[in-house]
C-alpha cells in the first residue's frame, strides 16, 4: 500500500508542477514513463532520458524531412522519413547510452503528438515536461526504496 502512496502522491505533485508551470500532463508522463524502463539506477534512468531528448531531435529531422520532400512526392514523404527514423532509432539499441529504442520512440511519439507550430518551442516544451516526469520517477524510486527498508 505505501507503494502505492507514493507513486501517486509523487505522481500527482509532478502533475500539479506540470499544470502550474502551462506544460502537458500526459508530456510529464512520457519522462515518468521513460525514466521507468529502466528503473535499475539513476544513471539508466538517465540514459534512457538522454534516449528520449534524442528522439525528439530526431523528430524534427523527420519533421523536416517531411517539409522538404512533400512537394516533390507527396503524401509519400511521410513513409519516408519514417523509414529514415526507424533506421536510426532501431539502429542506435547497441550503442552505450543511447541504447533504449522504446525511449527513442516515445521521444518521435511525443513530438509528433505535439505538433508544434513552432519547432524549438515545441522540443523545449517536451523536454521540460519530459524532465518533470523524470524528477518524479527518480522521487518515487528513492521514496519507495526507503520505506522498503
Amino acid at each position: 500500500m505505501r507503494f502505492t502512496l507514493v507513486a501517486a502522491v509523487v505522481a500527482a505533485s509532478a502533475a500539479l508542477l506540470s499544470e502550474g508551470l502551462g506544460l502537458h500532463a500526459w508530456a510529464m508522463f512520457v519522462g515518468w514513463i521513460v525514466w521507468f524502463t529502466r528503473p535499475t539506477s539513476a544513471t539508466l534512468g538517465l540514459h534512457s532520458m538522454v534516449s528520449l531528448w534524442a528522439g525528439l531531435l530526431l523528430a524534427v529531422a523527420g519533421h523536416v524531412i517531411v517539409g522538404v520532400l512533400a512537394p516533390a512526392i507527396g503524401q509519400a514523404a511521410l513513409p519516408v522519413a519514417v523509414f529514415v527514423l526507424a533506421c536510426v532509432a532501431v539502429g542506435m539499441r547497441t550503442t552505450p547510452v543511447l541504447d533504449n529504442m522504446l525511449a527513442w520512440f516515445l521521444g518521435l511519439v511525443a513530438f509528433f503528438a505535439l505538433h508544434p507550430d513552432n519547432v524549438l518551442t515545441g522540443v523545449l516544451t517536451l523536454v521540460a515536461a519530459s524532465a518533470i516526469g523524470a524528477g518524479a520517477g527518480y522521487a518515487c524510486q528513492r521514496l519507495q526504496r526507503r520505506f522498503a527498508s
